[in-house]
């Protein structure tokens, strides 16, 4: 699975390096479009805006695609904001099948992949006074990982079984 925020360099990279990954449009990023929408069409603050994102929101929540892409094209011809996301959300429709990913248990938004990172590895790399080569860090966020996913004892097992046999590096 790629979760990325929509821009097409993403998608191109994921289809590269991961063909045939299900990709998915960050759902923050796809309502903060919508709220986008909302100001320029509204205005920031209105209760109009806080009602016609609200829908749009609760369209994208609940998959349907259409009802939102429709409510674009309402303001498209008019407002380069609405006329931008509509192309964002038309390009990236398939990725934004939110209900169908959320019951295959799939993540939808990066906040938990951003906050699991700041976890795992921001807080062990980013002490106090140090500093590290690439191979240094990779090497520590591989162990910190390990430890963090209940995977610690295997991965030395693993590693002793190799130091044993002579070559030195774990299968």
């Amino acid at each position: 699975m790629v979760l990325g925020d929509g821009a097409v360099w993403i998608w191109n990279i994921a289809d590269e390096q991961f063909p045939g990954a299900i990709q998915i449009v960050d759902l923050y990023h796809a309502k903060g479009h919508l709220w986008d929408v909302a100001k320029a069409i509204y205005g920031a603050g209105s209760d109009l805006a806080e009602q016609w994102a609200k829908q749009r929101r609760d369209e994208l929540d609940e998959g349907k695609i259409d009802d939102v892409l429709a409510a674009l094209r309402v303001h498209a011809a008019a407002n380069d904001e609405a006329r931008k996301c509509l192309d964002y959300v038309a390009r990236n429709q398939s990725r934004m099948r939110y209900p169908e990913f959320r019951a295959q248990g799939l993540c939808v938004s990066s906040g938990v992949v951003e906050a699991g990172c700041k976890v795992a590895i921001g807080t062990r790399l980013k002490r106090a006074g140090m500093h590290w080569t690439v191979t240094g860090a990779d090497a520590i966020i591989a162990l910190r990982c390990c430890k963090l996913s209940g995977r610690f004892e295997g991965f030395w097992e693993r590693r002793s079984a190799a130091a044993r046999a002579g070559t030195g590096r774990p299968e």
